[in-house]
């Protein structure tokens, strides 16, 4: 029997041709076969509704400190004097935050004069008039926001929700 002798440009070649051929009969085969994508669930965590304070009795440009959405979670709601983003009340000038910053979950504290959370851990600042945006520092994400209501005809204050994971927490609702 004679030896048959491929030279290596033919062998390339046609390796190159097979696994093409197989790629492109195996792919459309296999994506036929997948498993169509589930509809889009969601959650809706049952937030409790908590009192915050009476509108009229919260003081402007000063934290009024309060746990949501359980007891170990500290919060801040502050009256800002102006309405803001998200804000409730007569004025829509109420606004909440947890208390945690997202960097490493040191507490910020409010700077009345410069109207902004500050984390004395690694200097990050967050503003509660533009809905806890971080503006400088080691965090990456703004600050939790605690959802409020704002009832009327009792000017109560209530927490509703929370809108941001609060940090060292895979779910807000323990």
């Amino acid at each position: 029997m004679e030896d048959l002798k491929i030279g290596r440009r033919f062998f390339l070649k046609s390796g190159g041709a097979a696994a093409a051929v197989a790629g492109g009969t195996v792919i459309p085969i296999h994506n036929a076969n997948a498993a169509a994508p589930a509809a889009q669930a969601t959650t809706a965590l049952p937030y409790p509704k908590k009192a915050v304070g009476k509108a009229g009795g919260m003081p402007i440009n000063q934290v009024v400190s309060f746990t949501y959405p359980d007891a170990s979670s500290a919060c801040y709601a502050i009256r800002m004097g102006s309405a803001v983003p998200g804000g409730v009340g007569p004025n829509g000038d109420i606004v909440a935050y947890s208390s945690y910053c997202t960097h490493m979950g040191c507490p910020v504290a409010y700077d009345g004069s410069t109207r902004t959370f500050k984390c004395g851990c690694h200097f990050s600042i967050f503003d509660p008039e533009n809905l806890g945006q971080m503006v400088t520092g080691q965090a990456t994400e703004d600050l939790p926001r605690i959802k409020l209501e704002y009832d009327a005809k009792t000017d109560s204050v209530h927490a509703v929700g929370v809108d941001g994971l609060i940090y060292g927490r895979q779910s807000n609702i323990l």
